[in-house]
C-alpha cells in the first residue's frame, strides 16, 4: 500500500472516529435527558395525582361527616336504636342525600353491618357491608410509589364497589351517626376514574391511564384513559402484572408499532388500599386497588436522534470529502519530493552518482533533499579517491607481477654474459665452446621476455565485441568438442543441463567461446585425478546465466576476493590472465561472473549476460 492510501486512511480514520465520538456523546447525552425529562414528567404529573387525590379524599370525608350530622341521618339513627326491625322505610334516603352532597356513592348501614339504604345499588338492601369492620380504626389511601411523598391522612379509602353493571373503584369515607345506643354508619365515596383524570393537567406529550384492579387477573376493560377504556392493554398488561407482583413502580417501553417514534415510556405506580380479608391496618397487608400509568412519547427523542445520525452521515461524508482532498495535498506534498528522493536513488544505485534533488523547502524534506545531494557530491568525491587508490593499486600490482615475470628471465641473461665474459678473460681456448652455449642460453631467455611482453600486449588490446545474435547453448558445445579427448583422458565426467528453447543474445561468440574456454580448462586442471564438469545455462527473464562447476580442490574466501586480478592464481603454469580475460569479456558484454567455491568440495562460476544489451548500452554513453 502505498504511503499516499495510508494518509488517506489516517485521515478518514480519525474523521470517523471523531465523528462517531461526537455523535454518541451527543446521542447518549439526548437520551439521558429525555429520560430524565420523562422521569421529571411522570413525577410531577404523580405528585399532581397525589394532590388531587388529597383534596378528593378531603372533600368525601366533609362531605361524609355533613350527611352523618344532618337532620335525616340523626332521625333515621334514632328510629334504628328504637326499632331495629322496621328499616325498610328508609330504602330512598340514601339516593336523595347523595344528590344532596353530591356524592356518586353513599350507603347507610346499621351497627349489625347490614345495609338500610343504597344510593347506587338498591337492590343491596338488606345485604352486609364488608367496609363496616374496619370503620373504628383510622383508614388510609396511600401512594407508597414515591417515598419522599407525604402519608394520606387517615378518613378515607380506596375500595372495591359492586354496580349494577359491574364493579368500580372508588374513594369512599366512613362516619358514624351516634343517636342512642348503637351507631348507624354512613358510607359515601365518589368514583376513581377516567371523571377523576379528566381533573389533571397532563403536559404535552403525556398522558395518563388508569388501571382500576378489580379482577384477580388482568382486566383490559379495567384500563382507562379520558374517554373510557383504552385501547392497547394487551401491551401494557406485563408491566401491570409486575406491578401487581411486586407492589413497586416499574417502566417499560411500549412499542406500538414497527416504528420507533410510535413508542412511549409508561411509568406504572401502585395505588395501594386496605385489604378487606385482614383485620388489622398493617401496611404489609395492603392491596393493590389500581395502578396509575403516565406514558410520554418517545417521537421527540427519536426524531432527535434520526437528526443526529443524519448530521453525523452527512459530517462524516463531508469529512470523507476533506480528507480526501487533504490528503491528496498531503500527500503531493510529502510523497513528490520522495519520489523524487527514490528516483535519485535509483539512478545512484544504477551508477550516476551526479543525480540531484531539488530542493523546494526549507522543512525536514527540504533538509532530507539537502543530505542527499551532499551525499551524492561525497559519493563522487569517494570514488574518485577509491579509483585513484585503485589505480595506483593495480600499477602496483602489474608493476609487481611484472617486475617478477621479467626477473626470471633477467638472472640467467646476467649469468650468462658475466660466464663469457670470464671465458674470454681466463680461458680463451674455451670461449668458443662457452659462446655457443652461452647464446643459446641468451636467445632462449630473450623468447621468454617477448612472450612475458606479448601476453601484457595482448591482455591490453582486447578487441570490443563484434555482436551477432549468439546461441550460448551452441557456444558451450563448440567448447565441449575441443576438451573432448582432454577430459577423457583425466577421467572428467562432462554433465550438461542446458535449457531448452534459450534465446539468443546480442554478443560477441568468438569472446564467449575464449571466456568460456578459459572456465573449463581452470575446472579440468582443478581436477587432476578427475572428477565432474558440470555445466548449465537456464533463462532468467531479461538475462541468461551460464554456470561452470568442478569437484576440484576449491578456493579460500580470500582466494575468491582475488582471483579476477591480473597475475594472480593458484596454479603453477598457464599465463595467468585466464580469469582476468573472463572477467573483461563478461563486462565488456554488460553482465557480471561471480564464483562460489568450498575448499575441497569445488567451484562453481556463474556468468550472467543481458537478453537486450541495448539498454545497457545506453546507460553507459
Amino acid at each position: 500500500m502505498s504511503f499516499r492510501k495510508k494518509l488517506l486512511l489516517l485521515f478518514v480514520a480519525t474523521i470517523l472516529l471523531c465523528v462517531a465520538v461526537i455523535s454518541a456523546s451527543v446521542y447518549s447525552t439526548l437520551r439521558r435527558s429525555f429520560e430524565e425529562a420523562n422521569q421529571d414528567r411522570a413525577n410531577a404529573v404523580a405528585a399532581q395525582f397525589r394532590s388531587e387525590f388529597q383534596r378528593t379524599r378531603a372533600e368525601v370525608v366533609r362531605k361524609v361527616e355533613s350527611v352523618a350530622a344532618g337532620e335525616t341521618v340523626q332521625h333515621i339513627a334514632l328510629d334504628v336504636n328504637r326499632a331495629p326491625n322496621d328499616s325498610g322505610q328508609y330504602v330512598g334516603e340514601a339516593r336523595t342525600l347523595s344528590s344532596q352532597q353530591q356524592l356518586d356513592f353513599l350507603e347507610l348501614v346499621d351497627y349489625r353491618g347490614t345495609i338500610l339504604s343504597s344510593a347506587q345499588w338498591q337492590a343491596k338492601f338488606g345485604y352486609p357491608e364488608t367496609a363496616i369492620p374496619q370503620a373504628t380504626i383510622p383508614q388510609t389511601a396511600n401512594l407508597p410509589s414515591a417515598p419522599s411523598s407525604p402519608a394520606v391522612p387517615a378518613g378515607a379509602l380506596l375500595k372495591r364497589e359492586e354496580l349494577p353493571d359491574g364493579p368500580t373503584l372508588g374513594l369512599f369515607a366512613i362516619r358514624a351517626a351516634r343517636v342512642g345506643e348503637q351507631p348507624l354508619y354512613v358510607i359515601g365515596g365518589e368514583r376513581l376514574d377516567q371523571g377523576f383524570l379528566s381533573t389533571l393537567d397532563i403536559p404535552a406529550g403525556t398522558r395518563v391511564l388508569l388501571y382500576q384492579n378489580l379482577d384477580t387477573k388482568w382486566n383490559p376493560k379495567s384500563l382507562l384513559d379520558l374517554n373510557g377504556p383504552a385501547a392497547g392493554a394487551d401491551k401494557i398488561a406485563p408491566l401491570g402484572a409486575r406491578v401487581r407482583d411486586t407492589l413497586q413502580e416499574s417502566q417499560e417501553v411500549i412499542h406500538w408499532t414497527s416504528d420507533p417514534a410510535d413508542a412511549e415510556v409508561f411509568h406504572a405506580i401502585p395505588l395501594t388500599g386496605p385489604n378487606p380479608n385482614s383485620a388489622n391496618q398493617d401496611p404489609a397487608s395492603q392491596q393493590l386497588m389500581g395502578v396509575l400509568l403516565v406514558g410520554s412519547s418517545r417521537r421527540p427523542l427519536i426524531e432527535l436522534q434520526r437528526q443526529v445520525v443524519s448530521t453525523a452521515l452527512l459530517v462524516g461524508g463531508a469529512g470523507i470529502v476533506v480528507a480526501v482532498l487533504a490528503s491528496l495535498w498531503f500527500g503531493a506534498r510529502v510523497t513528490r519530493p520522495v519520489v523524487s528522493l527514490v528516483e535519485a536513488a535509483r539512478r545512484v544505485a544504477a551508477g550516476d552518482l551526479g543525480a540531484k534533488v531539488e530542493v523546494e523547502s526549507g522543512d525536514e524534506l527540504g533538509e532530507l533533499a539537502a543530505s542527499f545531494n551532499r551525499m551524492t557530491e561525497d559519493l563522487v568525491q569517494q570514488k574518485d579517491r577509491t579509483l585513484q587508490v585503485e589505480r595506483v593499486a593495480a600499477w602496483r600490482e602489474l608493476a609487481r607481477r611484472l617486475a617478477h615475470e621479467l626477473k626470471n628471465p633477467l638472472f640467467p641473461l646476467q649469468v650468462t654474459v658475466e660466464n663469457l665474459m670470464r671465458a674470454k678473460q681466463k680461458s680463451p681456448e674455451m670461449f668458443e665452446e662457452v659462446f655457443h652455449e652461452g647464446t643459446a642460453t641468451l636467445l632462449a631467455e630473450i623468447n621468454n621476455l617477448k612472450t612475458i611482453i606479448g601476453r601484457f600486449s595482448e591482455f591490453s588490446r582486447m578487441p570490443q565485441p563484434q555482436r551477432r545474435p549468439t546461441q550460448v547453448n551452441e557456444v558451450v558445445l563448440s567448447v565441449l568438442r575441443i576438451f573432448q579427448a582432454q577430459v577423457q583422458e583425466n577421467r572428467i565426467l562432462v554433465h550438461t543441463a542446458l535449457a531448452d528453447a534459450l534465446p539468443a543474445i546480442s554478443a560477441d561468440p568468438d569472446l564467449l567461446h575464449r571466456a568460456l574456454q578459459n572456465l573449463v580448462l581452470n575446472a579440468i586442471d582443478a581436477m587432476p585425478q578427475g572428477g565432474e564438469l558440470t555445466i548449465r545455462t537456464a533463462d532468467l527473464g531479461d538475462r541468461i546465466e551460464l554456470s561452470v562447476a568442478d569437484t576440484g580442490a576449491g578456493l579460500t574466501l580470500e582466494e575468491c576476493g582475488r582471483l579476477f586480478t591480473p597475475y594472480y592464481t593458484t596454479k603453477q603454469h598457464g599465463t595467468w590472465l585466464g580469469l582476468a580475460i573472463v572477467q573483461s569479456v563478461v563486462s565488456d558484454h554488460g553482465g557480471k561472473i561471480s564464483v562460489e567455491s568450498t575448499k575441497e568440495k569445488g567451484s562453481t562460476f556463474r556468468i550472467e549476460l543481458p537478453c537486450d544489451f541495448s539498454a545497457h548500452s545506453a546507460s553507459l554513453r
